[in-house]
């Protein structure tokens, strides 16, 4: 099991946090999400997998839920 905490930009409410929550949900081995919002902020995004996840899927996750971005990214 691994469980990683990403910084996320772009992020400003609840309809966000559950276009991010699906989009990463859909990643293969991802067993679960959970969403700190920050609006407008840096909000922080952890997500359970069975095992690491590429940093590429992540990014193309956030991306496609609404062009949010891993911050520093």
């Amino acid at each position: 099991m691994a469980v990683t905490t990403y910084p996320v930009t772009g992020m400003t409410c609840e309809h966000c946090v559950r276009a991010v929550s699906g989009e990463l949900a859909g990643i293969d081995g991802v067993t679960g999400v959970t969403v700190d919002l920050v609006p407008g902020g840096r909000s922080r995004v952890t997500v359970a997998s069975t095992a690491p996840l590429a940093e590429q899927a992540v990014a193309a996750a956030l991306d496609e839920a609404g062009g949010y971005q891993v911050a520093g990214a």
